[in-house]
Parts: structure tokens; C-alpha cells; sequence
């Protein structure tokens, strides 16, 4: 596994989709002090400042893209394992679906995955990952925080070591017993999970309850009329967790 350092990008995920469509298959993780357009979920604009962790690891994969989609819950345990390693306590770290980390209820971290056909053969898959380490947006669409104010300051390399490493270790675990101890690792620590769940969807919202994980990463919500909805896509929240 390789490490590279930039000063400045326009998103790491961005770099790495440039790489992989060159012919670059990883393992690779690339940090960036400073992103001038880094994003997130549904392009939304992904916001920090300096001493965070803005990286993306490159890999190659020979699977489709539905089934690696299921390594952005392995990404996510990774984060609450930088977490960890920074000082918080691990009661206070939960992992909200689909893919952000939060601290006492206040999201730290968001996982964006990217993927598309690798030349040559197979599929390149892009693991972007931003952790507020020691700073965070105090204008933030939902509330946020830093590592660094429920626990220590980590250093972005160092950061990265630990989310590389347990990251790669989730994955080679993934490759050879499948999603479900991703799963229940997972939901472990579901942020939550049992609870009142609203989900807006592209044309509806839906209130049920938190029941469940699917075997291909989606949110199960049991609905009060007896009804179970799956929601593979679209914004959650959770009125009353913590």
C-alpha cells in the first residue's frame, strides 16, 4: 500500500478517478491538505479546515459495482477507528447511515465512495474520506464537531495510517467471508437503530422505525401500518437519537 501527499487538489476523489482512467489500479492513498472543490453525497460541498483528513485510497477490485458499494460500511467502521484513536470514547461514536460518523449525535466524518470500469478489466474504486480532526463548519446543513474536542488532535498522516489499516483489513475480511460481518459490525454501532426514522426520498418522505440493515446495505423501515419500506437512496434523520 502506497501513500501520497498533495498540497492542494480539486477533490481527491477526483484525483483518484483520474488515476484509475490511466491505468492505475492501487492499492494507493491519496491525502490533500486542501481541497478547492471537495464534495460529498449528492455533490453536496464537503467543507473544512486545515489539520483535517481529506483522502481517497484507489483500489481494484474484480466484482460488480452494487456488491463494492458495500465497503462504504467498512469505510465507516474505519473512521470510528480513527475516532478511537484519537481519544473518543467509543460509546460516543456512532455510524449513521449511509455513510457519515458522528460523535455524540454531531457528524465528524463522511464517506463518499466512486467507482467505474477500470481499463483493462475489472473495477476502480475511489474511498473518499473526510474527518474534521481539529476543526469543523460551524454552518454546517446538521450539526457538527472534531475529533479533537471529545478527545486528542491527530496529525493527518497519522490519521490516515489508522483508517488505511483497518480499512484494508475490513476489506480483505469482506473479500473472503462476504458483507455480513461488515454488517454486524456495523450495525453495532447504528446510529438510531430501533428508533423513530424520517426519510426523505426523491418524491415522498417516510416515517418508520430504524429495524434493520439488508444484506445489501439497505435501511429497513417498519412503518406503522405493518408495512416494511427499503430505502436504498435518500436523506435520514433521526428525531429523537442522540
Amino acid at each position: 500500500m502506497r501513500f501520497e501527499h498533495l498540497a492542494e487538489t480539486d477533490s481527491t476523489n477526483e484525483e483518484a478517478k483520474r488515476r484509475a482512467l490511466a491505468g492505475e489500479t492501487g492499492p494507493v492513498w491519496i491525502r490533500a491538505d486542501r481541497q478547492t472543490a471537495g464534495r460529498g453525497r449528492r455533490g453536496r460541498r464537503w467543507s473544512g479546515g486545515a489539520g483535517n483528513l481529506y483522502a481517497t485510497g484507489l483500489y481494484r477490485l474484480e466484482t460488480q459495482p452494487a456488491k463494492a458499494a458495500q465497503l462504504s460500511f467498512a469505510a465507516a467502521l474505519a473512521v470510528a477507528d480513527v475516532a478511537a484513536a484519537a481519544g473518543v470514547d467509543p460509546e460516543r461514536i456512532t455510524l449513521k447511515w449511509p455513510n457519515d460518523v458522528l460523535v455524540d449525535g454531531r457528524k465528524t466524518a463522511g464517506v463518499l465512495l466512486e467507482s467505474g470500469n477500470a481499463p483493462g478489466g475489472g473495477l476502480w474504486l475511489g474511498v473518499g474520506v473526510g474527518i474534521n480532526l481539529v476543526d469543523h463548519p460551524e454552518d454546517a446543513e446538521r450539526p457538527a464537531t472534531d475529533l479533537a474536542a471529545h478527545g486528542r488532535a491527530l496529525e493527518p498522516d497519522a490519521a490516515l495510517r489508522v483508517l488505511a489499516d483497518s480499512f484494508d483489513a475490513w476489506r480483505r475480511r469482506w473479500a473472503e467471508h462476504g458483507f455480513a460481518p461488515v454488517r454486524d459490525a456495523w450495525l453495532a454501532r447504528a446510529h438510531g437503530l430501533g428508533g423513530t426514522c424520517v426519510a426523505r426520498l426523491e418524491d415522498e418522505t417516510v416515517e418508520g422505525v430504524f429495524a434493520d440493515l439488508t444484506s445489501e446495505g439497505a435501511l429497513r423501515l417498519d412503518l406503522k401500518d405493518g408495512r416494511r419500506r427499503f430505502i436504498s437512496a435518500g436523506d435520514i434523520f433521526f428525531p429523537s437519537a442522540r
